[in-house]
């Protein structure tokens, strides 16, 4: 616990940050769910249309240090590859994480 009246002051306004970034993260996540949402659905204007609206609002949570800038350009440059890639009829998943396959096991030594 803190000691000093310095140190409590700066515990609760802590507290306040931490909710406030918090709030801001959610808001972060919402927006590129909205865009894949829109790219899972198959639609290509709409999720164009979604990828505009939503830009904005990484951008303006990666100048406020709540993410990384590099991190804001790799979401938007991944939501902006699966539109790209969309067909007419073909929805693309983008939240689906592409795993290595699993190394074969060395045989074992049995001497």
């Amino acid at each position: 616990m803190a000691n000093t009246a310095q140190a409590r002051k700066r515990a609760r306004q802590a507290v306040k940050q931490r909710a406030h970034n918090a709030s801001l993260r959610s808001t972060l996540r919402t927006a590129i769910k909205k865009i894949i949402k829109a790219v899972e659905a198959g639609d290509k204007v709409a999720a164009t249309a979604a990828y505009s609206e939503n830009v904005s609002v990484i951008d303006r949570i990666a100048d406020k240090n709540i993410i990384h800038k590099n991190k804001a350009s790799r979401h938007k440059s991944r939501l902006n590859a699966a539109i790209k890639a969309m067909s007419a009829e073909a929805p693309v998943a983008v939240a689906a994480k592409v795993k290595a396959a699993p190394k074969a096991k060395a045989a074992s030594k049995t001497a």
